[in-house]
């Protein structure tokens, strides 16, 4: 069982790393049971601020995936990789999956279960 997102993008969060409100930090927030987003070219620049900030450490935790099919929170720690980082890493991938919505059709809506 998981938590998902569905609309304009789809996905699931990272079990036990991502929150389900994990794309306030792309400038905008989610309302009621479900969070609600709702993003366009206003927010590009956030985005684009946001992705930055969190690249170096998708890019670790990228490369520590890159031959893994299954991994441990041990296997991470001894690699330097924090949860704080695999969290990171896991919200780069959403917010860019955003990114990349906005550019192609000029907004991008979603809900993200609680």
């Amino acid at each position: 069982m998981g938590r998902y997102y569905e609309g304009d993008i789809n996905g699931k969060f990272m079990f036990a790393v991502q929150s389900s409100a994990a794309a306030d930090r792309f400038g905008s927030e989610g309302h009621n049971n479900y969070l609600e987003y709702y993003f366009d070219d206003e927010h590009l620049p956030t985005i684009e601020e946001e992705l930055a900030l969190l690249k170096e450490d998708f890019e670790k935790v990228e490369e520590f995936f890159k031959d893994r099919n299954s991994w441990s929170n041990e296997e991470a720690e001894e690699l330097g990789i924090s949860s704080e980082m695999m969290s990171n890493y896991a919200d780069y991938r959403l917010g860019k999956q955003i990114f990349d919505c906005v550019k192609e059709n000029g907004d991008c809506s979603f809900q993200a279960e609680l």
